[in-house]
């Protein structure tokens, strides 16, 4: 690490893009995650089961969402990311609210599609201009901070979205102007996508920074360069791709399960799952990110170049013992504290994720590698995680109220693949490091 690198100064312009762009990120979580605190009403309503609703959960959001990644990573190395970035929050506002007026599980389905494609275009731009706002030994901390919107817009989707169910709950319907008669889940669509708005405004007023770090074998390369120079890089990222996006399945199961579970095996009301599961989320997400992130740059500093890998095998250490007594608690509060360990670790994993891709990639091809670490999450984290445990209830257990079992096992097994990968990875990746900085 340099000794620029060490005693480099941040401005507050700085804290403040990264600010923005962490309230945007917060607000993708709120559109994507609202989902899992409506699952009995839309039930209800649509008649699904547990199966049909982890695709709205996870493969409705992630088919456009893969198939867009690409592309608009690779806008993001060549144009303004600032505009795909507003783009992109238009569009996935406009599909949130577009859940609202759905009355089959068809359009909802395609609604939820439509939000993914927005959100496509957040991560690869974002992350790309904090890596070129903030140099190694300080960019770890910006980074995890941006990564905290993760968890900020998953506990508020639980806190103000329980209390928004509850107070929609008062009437089963509500009329909207120009729109009619809506039920109260549809209502909550349309509540939760009007913050999409607040952030267009914030990134009127941030600006594109100029790209640094800019390597002579990344320049001007085609996507077809692209892909063969990271499989050049592959004995780095197969094991970095596979391993967090693997372990990518535990937080999209605890996500979109844990407030069902709740409701099913110890009686809470979608309000006080809401308000508990959402707090311990506000609290553990910041403490996860910032604590993986401050690791990182303190690793970093020290010349511990793998610093990202040995801080998400810490994380995973870190959140096991909470899932696996999940189904072994006596009581709703029991179970509710072992989530704090099972709340902090895939948080930390998730800084660590996207540090460890920045950190080993030349600026050129960062946002189409950002891209491919998406579209890799999406495939296996956001796919499998939420169906893998409504495929465990609905034909293993063959039991609604042993889904905190099926939640359990989807993690332990994620978890224990992911470690094995990222283990594979600590030598290659620590080489690639040395020739990105140098």
């Amino acid at each position: 690490m340099s000794e620029l690198q060490a005693s480099y100064k941040t401005t507050v312009y700085q804290w403040y893009v990264v600010g923005v762009l962490t309230f945007a990120y917060l607000v993708s979580f709120l559109d994507r995650q609202i989902l899992a605190l409506m699952v009995a009403p839309i039930q209800a309503d649509l008649s699904l089961s547990d199966t049909q609703m982890s695709l709205l959960m996870g493969l409705a959001f992630s088919i456009f969402y893969v198939f867009m990644a690409l592309p608009l990573g690779r806008l993001a190395d060549q144009t303004v990311r600032r505009n795909i970035i507003i783009g992109g929050v238009t569009l996935w506002s406009a599909m949130t609210a577009a859940c609202g007026l759905a009355g089959t599980y068809w359009h909802l389905f395609l609604a939820r599609m439509g939000v993914g494609v927005g959100e496509a275009s957040l991560t690869p731009s974002a992350t790309s201009m904090i890596a070129d706002y903030f140099p190694p030994g300080v960019r770890g901390k910006a980074l995890a901070t941006y990564n905290a919107g993760v968890s900020l817009g998953t506990g508020f989707a639980m806190v103000f979205g329980g209390m928004v169910i509850t107070y929609v709950s008062t009437s089963e319907r509500h009329v909207l102007p120009l729109i009619g008669s809506v039920a109260a889940w549809q209502y909550v669509f349309f509540l939760v996508a009007l913050p999409g708005l607040l952030v267009v405004l914030l990134m009127l007023t941030v600006r594109e920074p100029a790209r640094q770090e800019t390597s002579s074998a990344a320049q001007n390369l085609s996507f077809h360069e692209v892909l063969s120079f990271l499989h050049s890089k592959r004995r780095i990222y197969v094991p970095l791709f596979l391993g967090m996006s693997v372990n990518t399945i535990v937080g999209y199961a605890l996500f979109s399960w844990i407030p069902t579970s709740f409701a099913r095996v110890h009686g809470w009301t979608m309000s006080d799952i809401g308000l508990g599961y959402g707090l311990i989320i506000l609290a553990t997400g910041p403490l996860g990110v910032f604590l993986a992130g401050s690791l990182i740059d303190k690793l970093h500093l020290t010349g511990q170049q793998n610093a990202e890998l040995k801080v998400a095998l810490l994380s995973i250490a870190i959140c096991l013992p909470g899932v696996v007594y999940l189904p072994l608690a006596s009581s709703g509060q029991a179970a509710l504290m072992a989530m704090i360990p099972a709340s902090i670790g895939p948080a930390m994993t998730t800084a660590s994720g996207s540090i460890a891709v920045i950190n080993v990639t030349p600026n050129q091809i960062r946002g189409q590698t950002m891209a491919l670490y998406l579209l890799t999450i999406s495939l296996l984290g956001l796919s499998l995680g939420p169906t893998a445990v409504a495929l465990l209830t609905d034909y293993v257990f063959k039991d609604p109220a042993m889904i905190d079992w099926s939640i359990s096992c989807v993690v332990l097994a994620s978890s224990l693949f992911s470690a094995v990968m990222l283990w594979r990875c600590l030598q290659p990746f620590t080489e690639a490091a040395r020739e990105t900085v140098n």
